[in-house]
């Protein structure tokens, strides 16, 4: 099989190096993938929103199967537009991705299929957001609609937070449309969770759970980030009754609710979860993998992957069970200097030559890196991201931050606490 992979980040480099472990593929290439997908497919340089390109390049190569990473080509419409040429790829339709791309339309789907949410109101200007803000409960949390690269969350702890919150939002336009409707929903403490699954649209086949770490600096603390690490699975979910609650509570009647509104969905669904007292609540659903999550979670499972696709392909996943490692992963994501604000200069990265003698325990996920003169520089936000495995979260920890200390380069910053409290 000809196999293409979309997108360019930590996450697509995974899925490259997990489909590049199957038989069934011929030829593997990235659009416009990286350095380190280099090594397993053929990158082409075309930009992941250019889904004309994209198309054209799929139909002129024959491509067999196509797996998108980001949500942006998704939003776009890129599965809609392969399907109309006959093509193989693995995603949900622009209606169907609609999940992810309007937190509104997520959230009204669930609260008519009655999926556990937190409870939120919603508002298309600015002054009616103010008067509620003022008569609510703090701390409050501002989520704009539309697609904002991560940063159309704000947890607002006062009500001047939240009202700078919808200010920017709503009035300077600093998210452009995406933040012209805003949710402002209710603050949910508990533990937080990544479950992610393949869907064909009526079989629902359960990926490990991961926890993800999406403040800069240790302790969760400063910015959000798009995520500084992950580890998989999570002890608190290692339990069957435990996990089928989550199927039969949130995706199960997602993928169900999604279908009833004719927006049958396929592909990768993701569900961020709040374990609260009062039990399971959604946090957002996202329509394709997470990134750290894909990153801790590919290492662990032991099926071949393109097979498991092909299969949700042609209706076929109700004959699949997936067979994974007992083992424990932990990815713990490199940044550079001034990340998540704006990007510094690009510096020269050393170190990866010094992997050879760990490689059967680690393995590092490029993300914004580029070969110049032969010279691997970082080029800006997440750079790399080193996966361990180990037979415990704790062995898993101590093989990645191993992994860790063996990379240099100005400015990198990462956290020290991934998977800490739960090892």
């Amino acid at each position: 099989m000809k196999i293409l992979v979309v997108g360019s980040g930590g996450r697509e480099h995974a899925l490259v190096w997990k489909m590049a472990q199957s038989p069934l593929v011929k030829r593997l290439y990235a659009i416009p993938g990286n350095p380190g997908m280099a090594q397993f497919a053929e990158c082409i340089s075309i930009q992941a929103d250019d889904i004309d390109a994209i198309v054209d390049f799929a139909f002129r190569e024959k491509i067999d199967l196509t797996v998108v990473g980001p949500e942006i080509p998704l939003a776009l419409g890129i599965c809609d537009r392969f399907a109309e040429k006959g093509l193989k790829i693995f995603g949900p339709t622009r209606r169907a991705a609609r999940i992810e791309s309007s937190k509104i339309f997520s959230k009204n789907l669930m609260l008519k299929y009655h999926i556990p949410t937190a409870k939120s109101e919603t508002f298309t200007a600015l002054n009616p957001a103010r008067e509620f803000i003022k008569k609510s409960l703090k701390p409050l949390v501002i989520k704009a609609d539309g697609l904002a690269g991560g940063k159309g969350v704000i947890i607002a702890q006062t009500e001047s937070e939240a009202l700078e919150a919808i200010d920017s939002f709503m009035n300077k336009k600093s998210l452009g449309e995406a933040g012209q409707s805003v949710l402002i929903e209710e603050f949910l403490e508990g533990e937080e969770l990544s479950y992610l699954v393949i869907t064909d649209g009526k079989t629902v086949l359960p990926l490990s759970a991961a926890q993800d770490h999406k403040k800069i600096y240790d302790g969760e603390k400063g910015p959000n980030t798009g995520g500084m690490g992950a580890y998989s699975p999570v002890p608190s979910v290692q339990n069957a009754a435990f996990e089928n609650s989550i199927l039969n509570e949130v995706m199960i009647p997602m993928v169900k609710a999604l279908e009833k509104e004719g927006s049958p969905f396929t592909g990768f669904l993701y569900g961020g979860l709040m374990l609260t007292k009062n039990g399971i609540k959604v946090l957002e659903f996202n329509a394709r993998l997470g990134d750290p999550e894909t990153q801790a979670i590919l290492p662990l499972l032991e099926s071949d992957l393109v097979e498991v696709l092909d299969a949700a392909l042609e209706n076929r996943l109700n004959q699949i069970r997936l067979k994974w490692s007992q083992k424990s992963a932990v990815c713990v994501v490199i940044a550079s200097a001034g990340y998540p604000g704006p990007l510094k200069p690009k510096v020269p990265i050393t170190g990866l030559d010094r992997f050879e003698s760990i490689k059967e325990r680690c393995m590092v996920f490029h993300a914004g890196t580029e070969l110049k003169n032969n010279e691997l520089l970082a080029s800006g936000g997440r750079i790399l991201g080193v996966t361990a495995w180990g037979l415990s979260l704790k062995e898993a920890r101590e093989f990645a931050y191993e992994g860790v200390s063996k990379i240099q380069f100005e400015g990198m910053q990462y956290r020290k606490d991934i998977g800490l409290k739960n090892q």
